[in-house]
């Protein structure tokens, strides 16, 4: 018992730690999609560092040597004797291409801060750090005034923010080879976007709508895995997880102004309860041979149609309505197939311990851009796993992994981007409970 509680004093300094963190200025420089504009921005796939090369993939893995925050009944397969500390960046450039114009852009960002162990026999517990949503871009456009051709109107689009969660969560291996999990999360995270437009005749009033959200909620999410085995060195694993969707008490707050000789002057609306999670589902399946191969699929959907988003609109009257409503979203569906490959996981050569990785996945969108459906999302990744040996523990990893993602609209005018993308990440297996004996 003492030394649960002490791991636990010293997890919970470690969380304290990084609320210095500013989520905000994180996001900020991790995102520079014009995308990330709608709803509540660009979302996080939840991957960490062993399945960052696989795509993602995860509702179906467990292993005492990973820590995996996607599905929570796999904390039940921790190893009694070790805690585990897990975090990872990623680097990566962006390529925006709409018509014949081109822009690059260079992000970083910190992924995930994570840790694990064993509090009682077959139940594993975990807290940690994600990121849910990202939202940074700014952008411009410059057009004739169609009733009015002497005049230019300039249109600047920026926004700033995003989503972050704090969880702790719970694996319990009810039978041999069944277990059920769940992860409490608190979501936080400021939203603003601002459009400005101005004009080329100074006689004109510039004018400035600016959206703001600020964003406190609880996140719940449940998981189930069951092993079946097909022999002495092949084996099923099936995973569920269920994600509860739920209206967020937030108001988002519209200012809406005109801007003459350096002053601002116009009106406040308010949209009461303007968000919302989806329910989410996710289902997997992972075939694993001999502890040296193993292939997983991930099927991932979020009911976004279900969804409130604020809505401005014109009355009859001429007056402004600014009100969350439905219909706003289409359903988001994610299809992710990952691949391991370990020469000997028990081997005394280094090079016969790395971990190799593979994995494709496929996302459709769940915002839309004006009425019409949102680009699709195509990613393909390739990582290896270099174990840290030292003269104590070879169980350390560091998780290296490169990601090609293409976002591709559907309607032609609009943004192209591609993203080439370095995730490094650190996973710290320490033996800190292994008893030993003086002879």
């Amino acid at each position: 018992m003492n030394r649960n509680i002490k791991c636990l004093s010293a997890a919970l300094l470690a969380i304290g730690l990084t609320a210095g963190f500013n989520p905000a200025s994180a996001q900020t420089n991790g995102s520079n999609s014009p995308y990330s504009r709608y709803g509540l921005g660009l979302l996080s796939d939840g991957a960490q560092g062993f399945n960052k090369g696989m795509a993602g993939v995860g509702y179906a893995m467990r292993a005492g040597k990973d820590l995996n925050v996607k599905n929570p009944a796999s904390y039940s397969a921790l190893d009694s004797l070790n805690f585990i500390f897990d975090t990872g960046i990623s680097l990566q450039n962006a390529n925006l291409k709409q018509g014949g114009t081109k822009v690059n852009a260079h992000n970083t960002s910190l992924d995930y801060f994570s840790m694990g162990f064993r509090i009682a026999p077959h139940v594993g517990f975990s807290l940690g750090l994600m990121p849910y949503s990202t939202i940074g871009y700014d952008t411009t456009n410059e057009y004739v005034m169609p009733d009015n051709r002497d005049v230019t109107q300039t249109d600047n689009y920026k926004g700033d923010g995003g989503l972050h969660q704090v969880y702790i969560g719970a694996g319990w291996q009810v039978l041999p080879n069944f277990s059920i999990g769940a992860n409490v999360g608190y979501l936080w995270g400021d939203m603003t976007h601002t459009v400005l437009s101005q004009f080329s005749q100074s006689t004109i009033a510039s004018s400035r709508r600016q959206y703001t959200t600020d964003i406190r909620t609880y996140k719940v999410d449940f998981g189930v895995q069951y092993e079946y085995r097909l022999g002495r060195r092949n084996s099923l694993l099936f995973g569920l997880t269920y994600g509860l969707g739920h209206d967020i008490d937030s108001k988002s707050l519209l200012y809406n102004q005109k801007v003459e000789s350096g002053s601002a002057l116009g009106d406040t609306l308010v949209a009461h309860k303007a968000y919302a999670l989806p329910q989410t589902l996710g289902a997997g399946v992972t075939w694993q041979w001999s502890n040296s191969l193993r292939v997983g699929f991930d099927y991932t959907f979020q009911k976004w149609t279900d969804v409130r988003s604020p809505v401005l609109s014109t009355l009859a009257d001429g007056t402004y309505r600014y009100a969350a409503e439905k219909g706003q979203y289409d359903d988001m569906h994610r299809y992710a197939l990952g691949v391991e490959y370990v020469g000997d996981p028990d081997a005394l050569r280094w090079w016969r311990l790395v971990r190799y990785r593979f994995g494709v996945a496929y996302t459709t969108p769940y915002a839309r851009i004006d009425g019409r459906k949102g680009p699709k999302d195509y990613l393909v990744s390739l990582g290896a796993s270099l174990p840290i040996i030292n003269r104590y523990n070879n169980r350390s990893l560091l998780n290296l992994a490169v990601q090609y993602e293409h976002v591709k609209p559907g309607m032609p005018g609009m943004i192209t981007e591609r993203y080439l993308r370095l995730c490094v990440g650190l996973s710290f297996n320490e033996r800190w409970f292994q008893k030993w004996k003086v002879q």
